[in-house]
């Protein structure tokens, strides 16, 4: 089926960051969701086979990570630095939104913005420091210094671990009568929370222990 033909509710509920692409095109994937693509954008006059492109852009196409260091720290960089930084304000702009208006429900995410905004400062500043610091010496192959940037990050990837978490609490099926919004946010802190698993996997277990002794390969950070 092609996206100009699903609805904008089952969009934004099964794409991760498809609500800013419809944001952007004030889109209304919420109340008005209920028409498809091609409806929304030939009311307002836009090409939904290029918006249709955008959201299809959204989805990293799978692939199979590769072992060797320059070609790994390739991947993680596009495939999770990138996507982490395009995902997070969205998942914290939909958090703010459900909050504020299902807060009074019990079963509303409250607290999940307020998990969120400063995790997405600390993942940042991490991805920052390997990008700036430890990834050029990788690539550069190593050193004798090497060992201590990467148990800082091993450090840092047992506290993402914590919050990881925490999130993950928010992340399950949303009620039933969830709006498109708050199904929106679900699927896309799920997804977020998988990511964030197969990040730390790469980097604890396939691309630090390549620069390190045996005795000093730890676990991943994030308990699965």
């Amino acid at each position: 089926m092609s996206a100009t033909t699903e609805t904008l509710s089952q969009l934004a509920t099964t794409i991760p960051g498809a609500t800013g692409v419809f944001r952007k095109y004030k889109l209304d994937f919420c109340c008005g969701g209920a028409v498809s693509l091609a409806e929304a954008a030939a009311a307002k006059g836009l090409d939904a086979d290029a918006i249709a492109g955008e959201l299809k852009a959204l989805a990293p196409v799978p692939a199979e990570a590769p072992t060797e260091t320059v070609p790994l720290i390739a991947h993680i960089l596009t495939r999770y630095h990138e996507v982490h930084r395009r995902e997070l304000p969205e998942l914290i702009r939909l958090a703010k939104r459900v909050e504020a208006v299902h807060g009074e429900r019990p079963d509303a995410p409250k607290g999940l913005a307020d998990i969120l905004v400063p995790f997405a400062r600390e993942l940042d500043d991490h991805m920052r420091k390997e990008e700036m610091v430890l990834f050029p010496m990788m690539e550069d192959g190593g050193n004798d210094f090497i060992r201590h940037p990467i148990g800082v990050m091993r450090t840092e990837h047992i506290e993402a671990g914590a919050t990881l978490k925490q999130l993950e609490a928010f992340a399950g099926e949303p009620p039933a009568d969830a709006c498109p919004t708050w199904r929106a946010l679900n699927a896309g802190l799920a997804k977020f929370c998988d990511d964030l698993m197969n990040h730390i996997h790469l980097e604890n277990n396939v691309l630090f222990p390549a620069f390190e002794t045996a005795e000093h390969h730890e676990g991943c950070g994030c308990g699965h």
